[in-house]
């Protein structure tokens, strides 16, 4: 059901409640937002906003200072060094167009935290643009409770953004986070000897993308088809990795368009390349359970939207960081090492060097 909301009144509804921070959504121009739909909102939609007024992220001091309402968000960083990565999501190019709203969201706001986890970062704020073919009062109601989730988990707040109308359905999320000054984790500090980490397990996501998608055999067992699919729409923003490894590693990265794509961001930023050991990757048994080997070794490498970490540690430290996996401080694998050279290469068991075709997600 379409709604005739103005913008204003649009965000008030459903993102400026009594547990969304405040924050700072513009209000530029009303009639982008009352072109989106004739004014039908009527008593369900009514009683839906009264129901999402106030449902959504948790308000804290949290360094807010001047909340939704204004032309901007006051924000007071404190004394700690500001790390802020931008991510858009396009319905037909990060998504199947048909998806819950819910999930989108989920996966929206989560891939942003990613990039901040990366970083050995904590997240504070976001803000949400979101451009929408109409207004509709159910998926709204629903993006919105999907949005206060992960909000409400990870304890960032929506301090502001914006609203319009357009031919496609498009979230982009600038998620604000702090750090340690001196301490975030780059991609550029790997040198050569440095032992190669993944976080979790990689090609769940591809997997669960073609199980959406519909490419998958449904006659494979249901639990697995469920872990698959929620690796892709709720992938885990490794936040409390992430500041750890700031004691251990050299360079790190998330992994969002596929392990060799994202380590080859560190290769190139440190000036250095990368061997991988393809047996050494992790793979879940719900991967290999409706994956063919060589399906499952090219969604591990190229796939993506793991979310997982791809990190480098130093020799000296390395005896040190196994200890913390051997202790379950933390889950890792190590996958390989940073040489010489200029290029990512991939040995299979008996040390070929393997032809991979694609080494992951092309923007453009």
């Amino acid at each position: 059901m379409a709604t005739g909301l103005d913008e204003f009144a649009l965000i008030q509804r459903y993102f400026s409640g009594g547990k969304f921070a405040p924050g700072a959504f513009s209000r530029k121009d009303s009639t982008r937002a009352d072109a989106m739909g004739e004014d039908t909102a009527g008593t369900g939609a009514a009683e839906m906003g009264a129901e999402y007024q106030g449902a959504d992220c948790k308000i804290t001091g949290n360094g807010v200072v001047l909340g939704i309402g204004d032309d901007c968000a006051i924000l007071q960083p404190g004394s700690d060094e500001l790390v802020v990565s931008t991510d858009t999501l396009v319905a037909g190019v990060h998504f199947p167009e048909q998806s819950a709203a819910t999930e989108i969201a989920q996966k929206a706001l989560r891939v942003n935290l990613s990039d901040i986890a990366a970083m050995g970062g904590r997240p504070k704020w976001f803000l949400l643009a979101l451009t929408l073919p109409e207004a509709d009062e159910s998926w709204l109601a629903d993006f919105a409770r999907g949005l206060h989730q992960v909000a409400d988990a990870f304890q960032c707040a929506l301090v502001g953004g914006d609203t319009s109308r357009g031919p496609l359905l498009t979230i982009t999320i600038t998620v604000l986070g702090s750090a340690s000054p001196g301490r975030a984790l780059r991609r550029s500090g790997a040198r050569p000897g440095d032992r190669i980490y993944v976080t979790g397990s990689l090609g769940d996501a591809a997997a669960g993308l073609a199980i959406a998608q519909g490419t998958i055999d449904t006659a494979t067992n249901d639990t697995d088809h469920k872990y698959l699919t929620e690796r892709f729409w709720r992938p885990a923003p490794r936040i409390a990795e992430g500041q750890l490894l700031q004691a251990y590693a050299s360079a790190a990265i998330d992994i969002s368009d596929g392990l060799l794509a994202d380590l080859g961001h560190i290769v190139t930023a440190s000036g250095v390349g990368a061997a991988i050991d393809v047996v050494t990757l992790p793979l879940s048994r719900s991967l290999n359970a409706v994956a063919s080997p060589e399906q499952a070794l090219r969604w591990a490498l190229t796939g993506g939207d793991d979310y997982e970490l791809c990190f480098t540690v130093p020799p000296e430290r390395c005896a040190d960081f196994e200890a913390a996996i051997a202790a379950a401080t933390v889950d890792a694998t190590a996958i390989g090492v940073i040489v010489p050279g200029s290029a990512v290469v991939c040995h299979d068991a008996e040390g070929h060097v393997l032809d991979v075709a694609t080494a992951g997600y092309r923007h453009f």
